[in-house]
């Protein structure tokens, strides 16, 4: 028999987890709440069943985008049953959805997960007590270690096919009396078997339900304002109250708690040093910081140690391409005999532009590994809290950080777990915001950048990334005073995971599903833009071909690079064309910069074939490079993150100004860095046959920089500099 299956549960508590044990599936797993954030599909091994994954919830009066997709599959879709997963280890805390779920009139069967746990902890749990006061079926489970599986889904698999509803909770009879009144307003309006949930949303003020049937608002209205008054409180919190009173009636009847040490778990004691409120964010930073030094080095003046990321890049690109790929591809063209424009797409266009890319795959690997054990230790979620008071402060919510560590992997879903922002204005600026961090596709850039300019100093690494949270920051200040930004962040609250060992196998699957989804990209749309990059440049504008000379000053890329790269001359990229064409490439996918640029000056470029990082080193000075790696990194993402964009903002036309925005930002901060950092000793030279050769002051971008940074002070610091507010609004501001 063909049934479909709800998986819903509080956030964190195991149900991807979950998922996958009881589809096969491997879906992502990550320890700390938010890491699903759309429904997932599946069907259960050996059965007919489909199961459907819900986002995470506390309750069914949602808040963010991604509740609302859990309360209306529950509530719309009516699926034949519901496996309600809950922590066992915090059972008040999860009861409370438990409760409400219950109401629906859906068969349901409480999984109760972490058992594992609870036993470490000593705790013990009456399941057949706690079965018998919930009403429906309790099966004790541990998903990660795929304890009770079977039952699990036999229990689920038998209240379905009976449609087995549990008996809902009752509260006192005052509250008992509105919410009789409240099903009759409802009755013949809603489902019979979801009239009770309903009923009691409606004596709650449900947003959702007050706004679809505003005539038995009311007609209960007069009723709710009784008990409120004989309450002295409001509806809301009046039927919260009766619940929680009950579970923990139900709680204390079937748990018994072991003896718990006076100075708190392992966690708690950790997370006094790492949360510490001023040691915390030191330790973030410095926590970053050896993980980059350790993967990319460290140098400062003559002491320098080499990361084993560059150790390994350094291979790749020397030995595995430079020494093996390279020669063999050519060997193979000589020996065929085969045209030399497919010669020079075989060996500049395609070797030399994936070939670039995939040089950074060993520097990648390593901070998917580093970022991978972070998140399953549950350090990433202490992050999120230790950022919370900076954030807040500048008038963002904490929550803005769940998808910032999200954008750390990727920026599409990291625009995507803006979602779990309730409030509409802060979600809009953090998906316009989310993309600054830098995402894995653009690892390689700073690599590349760092290797040429900043030869082994992870130093900029920690830069980029501390840099991308000072721009969500700034733009935080900006945009909320834009009038339809303009309001107080979201109260930002989360339950930090307790730490643990990480898993190998989450370990290993999130690493090799990060770099294989690089290596897809690699093999798909760099491998075609690298194609036509060649084509455009080894092609005149009558379509001549014109040798393999890639780059030749004659070819149609030449020709629109220079007519573009006037533009970012203020910026210390000059004349050189390639910058521009690289950047405007890394549009489609930021890996493009490095294959834009292993395409038209090659792996082996340079007099002796030191590689492209010789030829960007003689382009590009500290200050220039610097500015480069900022630009690139804070303007408009790729096309997907865009598109991703879209969907959250709503309109082309936002995401438009949007878009702008970004660029207009990266460019004011590329301007910056270069007119003020071209002064400092050194910093303003090119790397030519190995001297450094200093550059002319830029006194022209330094003025520019000046007036730029004038401006962004003032859009800090004025109350209105968008001159949006009405004179009461002006005065309101100031005070």
């Amino acid at each position: 028999m063909s049934l479909t299956i709800a998986l819903a549960g509080n956030p964190n508590s195991g149900k991807t987890t979950m998922f996958n044990k009881l589809t096969g599936a491997n879906q992502r797993v990550g320890n700390w709440p938010g890491v699903t954030i759309d429904r997932k599909v599946g069907k259960i091994r050996g059965t007919d069943y489909e199961l459907v994954d819900l986002p995470g919830i506390y309750s069914l009066s949602p808040y963010s985008p991604e509740e609302i997709v859990s309360r209306n599959f529950l509530i719309n879709d009516r699926p034949d049953a519901v496996i309600n997963i809950v922590d066992a280890t915090n059972l008040e805390r999860n009861l409370f959805l438990t409760l409400q779920i219950i109401d629906t009139g859906i068969p349901t069967v409480v999984a109760l997960n972490m058992m594992d746990q609870v036993r470490k902890l000593g705790d013990k749990i009456d399941v057949e007590k706690l079965s018998k006061d919930l009403g429906c079926k309790v099966v004790p489970v541990s998903a990660l270690n795929a304890e009770g599986i079977k039952e699990l889904v036999a229990a689920v698999g038998e209240v379905a096919e009976a449609k087995q509803t549990p008996e809902p909770m009752y509260f006192d009879g005052d509250v008992e009396a509105v919410v009789s009144q409240a099903r009759e307003a409802l009755k013949g309006k809603v489902p019979d078997e979801a009239l009770r949930f309903y009923a009691v949303k409606l004596v709650e003020n449900d947003k959702a339900v007050c706004e679809e049937f505003p005539e038995a608002v009311d007609r209960i209205s007069g009723v709710v304002r009784e008990l409120e008054e004989k309450k002295d409180d409001d509806a809301d919190s009046i039927v919260a109250d009766g619940r929680y009173n009950r579970i923990t009636e139900i709680a204390s009847a079937a748990v018994k708690k072991a003896p718990r040490d006076e100075r708190g778990t392992f966690s708690d004691r950790v997370d006094r040093i790492v949360t510490h409120r001023i040691w915390g964010i030191p330790i973030f930073i410095g926590v970053i910081a050896v993980v980059f030094f350790g993967i990319i080095g460290f140098a400062w003046g003559d002491f320098e140690i080499v990361g084993i990321g560059t150790w390994c890049t350094d291979w790749v690109n020397d030995v595995f391409i430079g020494e093996w790929i390279d020669p063999a591809v050519r060997e193979w063209c000589e020996s065929d005999g085969t045209f030399s424009a497919v010669d020079a797409l075989l060996c500049s266009g395609i070797v030399g532009g994936v070939g670039a890319v995939i040089g950074f795959l060993p520097q990648m690997l390593l901070l998917f590994l580093a970022l991978c054990i972070l998140e399953d230790i549950g350090y990433m979620a202490r992050i999120a809290f230790v950022m919370d008071r900076v954030f807040r402060h500048f008038g963002l919510s904490g929550k803005t950080l769940i998808p910032l560590l999200v954008g750390t992997g990727c920026g599409v879903p990291g625009v995507m777990a803006s979602r779990t922002i309730e409030s509409e204005r802060d979600r809009r600026i953090t998906a316009m915001t989310t993309t600054f961090i830098p995402c894995g596709a653009k690892l390689p850039v700073i690599a590349m950048i760092t290797s040429a300019v900043f030869p082994g100093n992870g130093l900029i690494a920690v830069f980029c990334y501390v840099m991308g949270i000072v721009m969500v920051l700034i733009s935080g200040i900006i945009l909320k005073k834009l009038k339809s930004l303009s309001g107080t962040p979201a109260p930002f609250i989360m339950e930090l995971p307790p730490y643990h060992i990480p898993s190998a196998t989450n370990i290993v699957k999130g690493t090799l599903d990060r770099g294989w989804a690089f290596c897809k990209k690699a093999g798909t749309i760099i491998l075609i833009s690298c194609i036509i990059l060649w084509f455009l440049a080894s092609y005149d504008t009558s379509l001549q071909y014109i040798g393999d000379n890639v780059g030749d000053a004659q070819s149609i890329l030449a020709a629109f690079g220079e007519a573009v790269c006037v533009i970012f001359a203020p910026l210390g990229w000059g004349d050189n064309w390639e910058l521009t064409v690289g950047t405007i490439t890394g549009l489609i996918a930021k890996e493009n910069v490095v294959g834009t640029f292993g395409t038209l000056f090659g792996i082996e470029a340079g007099d002796n074939g030191e590689g492209l990082e010789v030829v960007l080193s003689g382009m590009l000075t500290k200050s220039a490079g610097l500015g480069f790696l900022a630009f690139n990194l804070i303007c408009a993402p790729c096309f997907a993150a865009i598109g991703a964009m879209h969907r959250e903002l709503g309109k082309w036309k936002d995401t438009g100004m949007a878009v702008l925005y970004q660029c207009l930002l990266a460019y004011a901060v590329a301007l910056i860095i270069y007119g003020f950092t071209s002064y400092i000793g050194g910093w303003n030279s090119l790397v030519i046959d190995g001297s450094l050769v200093e550059q002319a002051a830029p006194i022209g971008s330094t003025i520019a920089a000046v007036v730029v940074l004038a401006i962004i002070v003032y859009l800090l610091w004025a109350k209105d500099p968008f001159r949006q507010l009405s004179g009461k609004d002006q005065y309101d501001a100031e005070e």
